[in-house]
């Protein structure tokens, strides 16, 4: 079966987006149309000539428009297989006349529940004969044309200026798409019944589903292949809703760095003016300052190695003072809650820069889950969005912190829970002075980092490193007193750490022995 001419369309649509362009293209081409309820009126208003489903079923739209197209005269007219005798009979016999084109869009559930609408309206704004219509239309596509989104209204319509007619070809892409809708709906259906009705964690069922915003060019690697998603149903705004103002097109690599540099920028929202350097994934540099550029020298002065081609975040708007000191160095991405101009004309020059503007920052608090791909499964857990406050402290140590070295610990505790473990993370008056990421044991984190903050000691000339009266945090406790002890040696005066070892005694003597505070917090970020 090629192509298919349209004599007959059922249009019953929520989003009424093109509807009257649509309904009189169609009208023009002698198309006999046909529709319900809200949308018929639109039509009707338009002038358009319009036949009513009850009408073509012989029963009146009821219970509230609930009962209007599931009927054998509709239903009938979009399954039967044209070219089978029997359904040809069938047909004729009870006087099913066929319909060629459905152009379907369904209540909008995920609109009613992002508004906050109460339980009774989010139940009504659940679309049963919508689907019921799409995915008889999309099974017998060899036939039936469907369209679910306006947006391939033109589409269409181009399809049917040569002969009036649909070609195979296009019917197959639009039945894809609606099976796909429907599945989407259905998953956001289920997904809010599971976790906002029932208050489920972890449904027996987890749908898993997205929109397909961009293909990438590759995935982390180019011999791998990568899209873009965004989530169907209600998610938060961060990086994949972005608006890039300039630069190349987004790489996996980009999308991953900047998510992670975006993830900790929100965590100093509200605050005085902070810089986030991140390199795959992990910072490499942090700071708060009065001013943005104050922050940007001593988030950079952490490790300006790393920072090359990194990834840059601040927690307010990118003015121009520093934009013009983050172009002094290769950076492959900035993002800002807003830019202003002047920063914007610095980076103009910069052609190859990614420059992307979030508005908002996301709520570094906020729920959800996290799901990773292992063979044979997905891994799911809840998002890690712990935090401490200093009241939760624990002072385990015979000195306790002073003041400046408490605000130093929660600083470097904020940072650490970034970091791929084992993380060590050394800071001193609201900037990292070093960072060790991703080490096989915590001694060598603590060794690494304390490396780093020696050679930015060197690079700038400093008398000592930053490490010397510094604060230091450890995602998860030191499993023997060697960290801890190697931190000492880099010149730490406080350590915050979960607790929780078997040698914890052991730990916290070194520390009495050696003259530090330390602080318990009694949770761990382990990020693998």
């Amino acid at each position: 079966m090629g192509e298919v001419t349209i004599k007959r369309a059922l249009l019953s649509v929520s989003d009424k987006t093109g509807l009257v362009e649509l309904g009189k293209a169609l009208g023009a081409r002698g198309v006999e149309l046909v529709s319900t309820g809200g949308t018929a009126k639109a039509l009707r208003e338009a002038g358009l000539d319009v036949r009513d489903v009850s009408d073509l079923t012989g029963f009146p739209e009821m219970m509230d428009g609930r009962v209007k197209t599931l009927h054998p005269m509709v239903h009938g007219g979009l399954l039967a297989v044209r070219d089978n005798p029997d359904h040809a009979a069938a047909m004729e016999e009870h006087a099913i006349g066929a319909i060629d084109l459905v152009v379907v869009n369904l209540y909008p559930f995920e609109a009613t529940v992002m508004r906050g609408a109460e339980r009774p309206e989010v139940i009504e704004n659940i679309d049963i004969g919508g689907p019921s219509m799409v995915r008889s239309a999309a099974k017998n596509h060899q036939f039936v044309t469907i369209v679910t989104d306006p947006g391939d209204y033109e589409e269409l319509l181009g399809e049917l200026e040569a002969t009036g007619a649909t070609t195979l070809e296009f019917r197959r892409k639009c039945a894809a798409k609606a099976f796909a809708a429907t599945a989407a709906y259905d998953s956001m259906i289920s997904q809010w019944f599971a976790f906002a009705d029932q208050g489920q964690m972890f449904p027996d069922f987890l749908a898993v589903n997205g929109n397909r915003v961009t293909e990438l060019r590759y995935g982390e690697n180019p011999h791998q292949k990568a899209a873009l998603y965004t989530p169907s149903g209600p998610h938060g705004r961060g990086i994949a809703q972005a608006e890039q103002l300039q630069g190349k097109e987004l790489s996996y690599n980009n999308y991953n760095d900047a998510d992670a540099a975006l993830e900790l920028c929100a965590e100093f929202a509200g605050g005085d003016p902070a810089v986030v350097i991140v390199k795959h994934a992990n910072p490499c540099g942090v700071a708060q300052r009065g001013s943005l550029l104050e922050a940007w020298e001593e988030a950079l002065a952490c490790d300006s190695v790393s920072a090359f081609g990194g990834i840059v975040a601040v927690n307010t708007e990118l003015d121009g003072a520093t934009a013009e000191a983050i172009a002094k160095i290769f950076t492959e991405v900035v993002i800002a809650p807003s830019v202003s101009d002047a920063a914007r004309e610095i980076f103009a020059k910069k052609k190859n820069l990614r420059l992307l503007v979030t508005g908002d920052l996301p709520d570094p608090r906020r729920g959800g889950l996290m799901v990773k791909p292992i063979t044979g499964g997905l891994l799911v857990q809840s998002r890690d969005n712990g935090a401490i406050t200093t009241e939760e402290l624990k002072v385990v140590t015979e000195r306790e912190p002073t003041e400046q070295e408490l605000k130093d610990c929660l600083f470097a505790w904020t940072v650490a829970r970034h970091v791929k473990s084992n993380a060590i993370v050394y800071a001193k008056d609201g900037a990292t002075a070093g960072i060790g990421a991703g080490q096989m044991n915590r001694r060598d984190s603590s060794r690494i980092a304390a490396m780093k903050a020696a050679e930015a000691a060197e690079t700038y000339g400093w008398d000592t490193p930053r490490t010397k009266g510094s604060a230091v945090a450890s995602d998860a406790f030191f499993p023997f007193a060697d960290g801890l002890l190697a931190a000492a040696e880099a010149g730490a005066t406080a350590i915050i750490q979960p607790g929780g070892s078997i040698r914890d005694d052991e730990v916290i003597a070194a520390a009495n022995e050696k003259g530090l505070a330390m602080v318990f917090t009694g949770m761990r970020h382990f990020r693998h």
